[in-house]
């Protein structure tokens, strides 16, 4: 097997192209195998092999910078930069991440891990290297679909703008995870017949040229209309106006035709776009039929495709999705809008049912939702449905768009807390911190399908903006319902106990009723309380238990600089009341560093987020106060 001895991309240089077939198929079987045991993004992947092995073989990594957009397609750049012998701990805890990351390879130029980065940060590394007077090439490998991305156009313009040096590779496979939509879409689509104005062009001024005397004359007159001739045939016009030279469209699959490209323009000091056309899901049959399936994907039967069967909780996305068309059937002002997420949100079954109420936007989640701030003064009730890590990329709209003028736009924010082997760029742990502090905006966090329904109902009466958070499992089985309905800014007390009470937000109820039996059995009375709302505060219990129980434990999975722990604490600390003054309080909490990428309970162990970081927790504390 060749692959086990690739230890960097120089040892492919010497091969020819049948051998790089034949190695690009060992990379994809490989791939293919890892995956269907570890999970992961797969059909990414396997949709960019061959285009992999030629950047390798034509540029010098890591003299050469070849920088990733998104990252999740970077399973092949992994194998052939010296990971194969790690690659079997793809996205474990404490093995390689699934992501370009700079600690973990000198080959991975720039980390990544959401959208539309790519070309500004290859912008900032090609300025870097001419103030430091460095020499090396600069290339970005960007997806159409990060191609959505406003960032990647404000790149794309200062690039332009600025005539550096640098190459982008755009890998247009017609999807990102949703397929692709909007007007970039219809327009590569539109060029995909290729080079027929750059052919037309060549072999017109060639002949010209060479007629005697008037030659000169009339390639003057030919410059002076190309630039309406372009209009109407050049394929890469957009790209060309924003100051780079277009190549393609390229079989991203034909490893010999893209190297060529790669040496023909590999020595440019100008920007240059090279259109490549690829495969998502490229050479596994069921990835190629159902790539959004195949994305990001568990584990798998490599012979059927299927899922590996195992006790799966219903899904929070799926419960989301269920009542929001409940919803939608009795109030058509109910609009539904996704930033390119519309099978990760929930949202597929309201595509169907409500086509004419139903927006993907691409990936722009600050359009997405501003967007939602314009229907909204229209008298709709706009729902973005979105993950708490991508949310992050839509802050200042949030503030300035939506709560500042009070707009009823319900954000249904999935994926809240530690998500698991995707790691830190997908972890939804800084949510609570960074909205709870903006006026006008009520947050809330369901702990099973019920309230999830509840608070949905609820969040689409209020007359501003609000949050519903929750994490990807629902915890159905486990948790019983409530017979106490959801009400504004009340919280819900699960058991009574006088010894410490502990206030749990959302998927951290269920560990709290774990870690209470379990002090219950060491004849400690603990008090459990659903908090269901992170604003408003249910500050009346909050000052009940202050005066009566005095210990509080809270518990979230958000980091705890500015979380829900830190809200009790800013009431306790204002409250005009001498018991709220001596209260004692732990937070139980993510600490102030990045979380590592692993599986969801071994993290929640490792930060003390299970029931028995809980337990460990009370007891500490009443230890504490014991001594005291």
């Amino acid at each position: 097997m060749r692959l086990k001895s690739i230890k960097s991309p120089q040892d492919i240089k010497q091969l020819d192209i049948f051998e790089l077939e034949e190695l690009a198929q060992e990379i994809r079987d490989c791939i293919i195998n890892r995956v269907s045991v570890n999970g992961g993004h797969l059909a990414s992947s396997l949709g960019v092999i061959e285009l992999t092995l030629a950047m390798h073989y034509v540029f010098k990594s890591p003299h050469d910078k070849i920088v990733w957009d998104v990252g999740h397609q970077c399973y092949p750049h992994k194998l052939l930069t010296g990971r194969y012998d790690t690659f079997h701990t793809l996205r474990q805890y404490g093995g390689i991440s699934g992501f370009p990351r700079r600690s973990e390879s000198p080959h991975d130029a720039f980390g990544a891990g959401h959208s539309s980065t790519s070309i500004s940060a290859a912008l900032g590394i090609a300025e870097g290297r001419e103030l430091t007077a460095k020499h090396f090439k600069v290339i970005a490998v960007i997806g159409d679909g990060a191609m959505t991305g406003g960032l990647a156009f404000e790149g794309l313009n200062n690039a332009g703008h600025l005539k550096k040096d640098l190459i982008v590779v755009l890998n247009d496979n017609k999807m990102s995870i949703s397929k692709n939509v909007g007007a970039l879409s219809s327009y590569l689509t539109k060029i995909m017949a290729g080079n027929l104005y750059n052919k037309l062009k060549k072999e017109t001024k060639s002949i010209i040229e060479t007629i005697p005397k008037v030659g000169g004359h009339f390639s003057k007159l030919a410059q002076k209309t190309e630039d309406t001739l372009k209009y109407f045939l050049l394929p890469g016009m957009l790209f060309e106006e924003l100051g780079f030279s277009y190549t393609g469209p390229v079989d991203g699959h034909d490893i010999a035709k893209l190297i060529d490209t790669f040496e023909c323009i590999k020595n440019s000091t100008a920007p240059i776009l090279i259109h490549v056309v690829t495969t998502k899901g490229k050479g596994y049959e069921f990835s190629e039929k159902n790539p959004a399936t195949f994305h990001g994907v568990g584990p798998f039967e490599l012979d059927t495709g299927e899922l590996r069967t195992c006790p799966q909780r219903p899904s929070f996305s799926s419960v989301f999705g269920q009542h929001l068309v409940e919803a939608a059937e009795k109030d058509p002002r109910i609009v539904a809008i996704t930033a390119a997420m519309k099978e990760g949100t929930g949202l597929r079954e309201f595509s169907v049912r409500f086509p004419e109420r139903f927006y993907d936007v691409g990936i722009a989640e600050p359009h997405a939702v501003t967007f939602a701030a314009g229907m909204a003064t229209q008298g709709l009730r706009p729902v973005v449905a979105v993950y708490s890590t991508f949310l992050q990329r839509a802050y200042d709209e949030i503030i300035h768009d939506v709560c500042l003028q009070n707009l009823p736009v319900v954000f249904a924010v999935d994926r809240a807390g530690i998500v698991g082997e995707d790691g830190p760029t997908h972890h939804g742990v800084y949510d609570i911190s960074f909205l709870r502090h903006i006026p006008n905006l009520t947050i809330m966090s369901p702990k099973n399908s019920i309230e999830m329904k509840e608070m949905l109902k609820l969040a689409l009466t209020l007359e501003g903006p609000s949050v519903v958070r929750y994490s990807r499992d629902c915890m159905d089985k486990e948790i019983e319902a409530s017979t106490i309905p959801v009400k504004l800014g009340k919280a819900e007390v699960i058991t009574e106990g006088g010894d410490v009470a502990i206030l749990a937000v959302g998927s951290c109820v269920l560990p709290s009723i774990q870690a209470a039996h379990r002090l219950t059995e060491e004849g400690i009375s603990a008090m459990v309380v659903n908090v269901r709302f992170i604003k408003p505060l249910d500050t009346a219990l909050i000052a009940e238990i202050a005066g009566t129980v005095r210990k509080i434990v809270t518990v979230e999975e958000n980091v705890l600089a500015g979380g829900f722990g830190s809200s009790v604490l800013e009431y306790l600390n204002s409250a005009n009341d001498a018991a709220a003054t001596d209260v004692e309080v732990k937070i139980v909490a993510l600490p102030d560093r990045f979380i590592e990428h692993g599986k969801q309970p071994v993290l929640r162990h490792l930060y003390a987020l299970d029931d028995d970081g809980i337990y460990h927790a009370a007891m500490s504390l009443l230890k504490q106060l014991k001594e005291s």
